[in-house]
């Protein structure tokens, strides 16, 4: 982001660190955490992260080491912020664009007031159901795991709060938005209700985290140069252990 890899903190990885990372498109929230895990090496360290993002969305992601892993729970329970695009007349099965579109509507019809005035059901407290193709466990399995084996699963409701649900752009079949909601909302899920709401379709095909609790993605370390410092400090490390 506006960080400069010539400017980076002295970190002392294991008394705990808290490191904002923009994850990338296609990564999962795991596959971040193993590249830090890696470029910490032979530091044997604890690294995690506060808060899955699914491979196709990108932005804010805390990871957390050392002692400081015993905090991620906290800094997982913080009100999340994201931005994103959403398909209106079709669905596709996992809500997102990780599967096929599987069902399509007309939208010709559809206004930009009712696109409007559709999101005041979602705004407070309220039910939903996650994907059928999420981590969530059933019987202690990943559902995306039963859903891409095609069994059926049992889909229990969560009661979650949506703070803030605003349209941002209307240009159909493209509808941005920008939510504020609490800890385990499934923006994938809403996004499929909303299109449900005008009874119609949708899904989602881009998706944001700006914040979490008071950390900002405009603050966040990008991967690759998070990396490079890393590495570059670890053989200035070897250069001063031995010296020619």
């Amino acid at each position: 982001m506006d960080n400069n890899t010539t400017q980076f903190p002295d970190f002392n990885f294991a008394e705990g660190e808290l490191l904002l990372i923009n994850k990338p498109y296609k990564w999962t929230s795991f596959d971040v955490v193993g590249k830090i895990r890696n470029s910490l090496k032979p530091l044997k360290l604890k690294v995690g992260h506060a808060g899955t993002l699914d491979p196709l969305a990108t932005g804010l992601l805390i990871i957390c080491t050392g002692k400081l892993t015993k905090k991620i729970d906290t800094f997982q329970a913080e009100e999340k912020e994201y931005t994103g695009t959403m398909i209106l007349g079709a669905g596709t099965p996992s809500f997102d664009m990780e599967t096929e579109v599987d069902a399509q509507f007309p939208i010709d019809k559809i206004t930009d007031e009712e696109i409007y005035q559709a999101v005041e059901p979602f705004k407070g407290d309220i039910e939903q159901y996650p994907p059928a193709h999420s981590a969530v466990k059933v019987n202690g399995e990943r559902l995306y795991v039963k859903a891409r084996l095609g069994e059926e699963v049992e889909l229990r409701k969560r009661f979650v709060t949506v703070s803030e649900f605003e349209i941002t752009r209307i240009d159909l079949p493209e509808v941005d938005f920008r939510i504020v909601c609490s800890k385990g909302t499934y923006i994938r899920s809403l996004v499929s209700d909303f299109g449900k709401q005008l009874n119609n379709a949708a899904y989602l095909s881009k998706l944001t985290r700006t914040r979490s609790g008071n950390f900002l993605l405009s603050n966040a370390f990008e991967v690759a140069d998070l990396v490079h410092y890393l590495r570059n400090k670890r053989e200035e490390k070897k250069l001063e252990t031995n010296p020619d």
